[in-house]
């Protein structure tokens, strides 16, 4: 698709509105988005963050944009360090440790992998240039091996969260610094402290402050002015607001077009945060669903919204997302045996016109909604539904068909399939596995929160159905209904066996419903 054919339209933090997206350079984004801090298991706060920039990023690329995506690691930190001397370990082995690990997980998530996903450990350089810069620009002051911000040479501070400096206070959760010429000021560079990772800087060994590493690799890997800065709401300030300070006495012709901020997922309303311990990793969550079903709940709310976490919910996206792969491995069983006339039509049958109706209509739906401030929770939904509905009655009308009529029909289910498949991939819902081993890979975390293995649930089955041969139906609704309740579901097939499928379990107790309270 040639790049600005279609209008784009993001909700800038800045100026509180949503405006259409003009580039920078016509054809070409550039975004940042800020990464994680590597001591830890990711959780799916993190993973919240990196699947709305990844929708972003597969939409942007859709649009016909060339996109460099830089997402950055954070692994020098007072958190890294903390953790290293707990296990013991050197501090950059702990972060390069997580950094893998978290690369795991979003393969998991299928996020594409950035452009560039730089290291604070492998920027010093650039990091102290810039420092020097804002120091030079006498922004910055050197007290005893410490560089410091000083937050009145920056006169537009507060712009971007509505913090007003004087109530801007550094010492909330810590004590302030006497030395600092302002409560609000923050560090650029801290000198070394015994037993902590250090490099060689201008005022003595140390290590860079948290904000400063985003202003700098930001700057090398895409300049000093681009188009989009992402990241979590919990970051707008004081990181993001840091941020723009720095970059902007550092360089003069800065600045992001678009300041975009995902909403936190919560916990029981409260937000999930490791420091609260109410937090669940992503291999917490994966080890229950598979990371498609995880993938799919973080777009069921708008992402600047707040999205509870909620079990109930989980089991809801792995049953939608089973119900779509299971209708598209039905279609292909059904144009299995029509392989070769379709072979032989060599394109002479045309789509049927409700066909191109539906897959119109599935298109524009999308388009509207996504461009909108990349409305993607309700997309699954409606025109997409649709075309679900569509495949599932068009099969069963195949064999009942004439040749003629068939071949069309033929067409146009290959047609919404391609169309289907469109929009899971732009929403990073499309397995990389056939659809066969996608749904085998569901079942089997089905069974694993069951407490069951296949062949048990085999054995039930064939219960059932002896019970029901002896008329004890009673004994039948019980082996089903026990079934049921451990989320497995059976379906009665006329001229076949009894077929399982993972299934919504109806002892769910956990009815917490996710509340978008964003109006895209």
């Amino acid at each position: 698709m040639e790049a600005g054919k279609i209008e784009l339209r993001l909700h800038n933090t800045m100026t509180q509105q949503k405006e259409v997206l003009i580039p920078i350079n016509p054809g070409k984004i550039g975004m940042y988005v800020c990464g994680i801090t590597a001591y830890d298991f990711s959780h799916i706060g993190h993973a919240r963050a990196a699947v709305a920039f990844d929708v972003l990023y597969r939409y942007l690329r859709h649009l016909g944009y060339e996109v460099t995506y830089v997402r950055n690691f954070t692994d020098v930190d007072d958190k890294v360090i903390k953790r290293a001397k707990e296990c013991g370990e050197n501090p950059l082995d702990v972060s390069n440790r997580y950094c893998d690990e978290y690369l795991v997980d979003m393969a998991a998530l299928q996020c594409l992998l950035p452009t560039h996903q730089p290291r604070v450990s492998d920027h010093m350089e650039h990091i102290i240039k810039m420092i020097e810069k804002i120091v030079e620009k006498d922004c910055g002051y050197v007290v005893d091996g410490d560089v410091f911000f000083s937050v009145d040479k920056s006169p537009n501070y507060g712009r971007l969260s509505g913090q007003l400096l004087d109530h801007t206070r550094a010492g909330e959760r810590v004590a302030v610094d006497p030395r600092k010429r302002n409560p609000a000021d923050f560090a650029l560079w801290k000198g070394a402290k015994s037993g902590e990772p250090s490099w060689e800087s201008p005022w003595g060994p140390g290590r860079p402050g948290w904000h400063i590493e985003c202003s700098a690799m930001s700057d090398h890997y895409l300049s000093p002015r681009f188009d989009i800065h992402g990241g979590g709401i919990d970051l707008k300030f004081p990181h993001h607001e840091n941020e723009i300070a720095q970059t902007c006495a550092a360089c003069e012709n800065s600045g992001v077009s678009f300041w975009l901020h995902n909403g936190h997922v919560t916990n029981k309303e409260v937000k999930m945060a490791k420091a609260l311990n109410n937090f669940f990793t992503i291999r917490d969550v994966t080890a229950e669903y598979h990371p498609l079903a995880l993938r799919h709940f973080l777009m069921t709310a708008h992402y600047r919204s707040p999205l509870n976490y909620s079990k109930s919910q989980l089991e809801s996206s792995s049953d939608s997302l089973y119900y779509i792969y299971q209708t598209l491995q039905d279609l292909v069983e059904a144009l299995f045996p029509y392989q070769e006339a379709l072979k032989n039509d060599n394109g002479k049958a045309e789509q049927t016109s409700e066909a191109k109706d539906m897959i119109n209509k599935v298109r524009s739906e999308f388009e509207a909604k996504i461009s909108d401030d990349l409305n993607a929770s309700p997309i699954l939904t409606g025109a997409f539904q649709d075309a679900m509905k569509y495949i599932n009655v068009s099969i069963t009308k195949l064999k009942k068909m004439q040749v003629k009529q068939r071949m069309s029909l033929l067409v146009s289910l290959l047609e919404v399939e391609k169309t289907v498949r469109e929009i899971l991939d732009l929403l990073g819902l499309l397995s990389t596995l056939s659809y066969a081993e996608f749904l085998k890979e569901m079942k089997e975390k089905a069974l694993a929160k069951a407490k069951m293995g296949e062949e048990e649930i085999l054995q039930k089955i064939e219960e059932r159905r002896i019970a029901r041969k002896n008329k004890e139906f009673e004994r039948g609704d019980e082996i089903r209904n026990t079934l049921a309740l451990a989320g497995i579901s059976l379906m009665d097939v006329p001229g076949k066996d009894t077929q399982w499928r993972p299934c919504l379990p109806q002892s769910q107790s956990d009815s917490t419903q996710v509340v978008d309270t964003t109006t895209p």
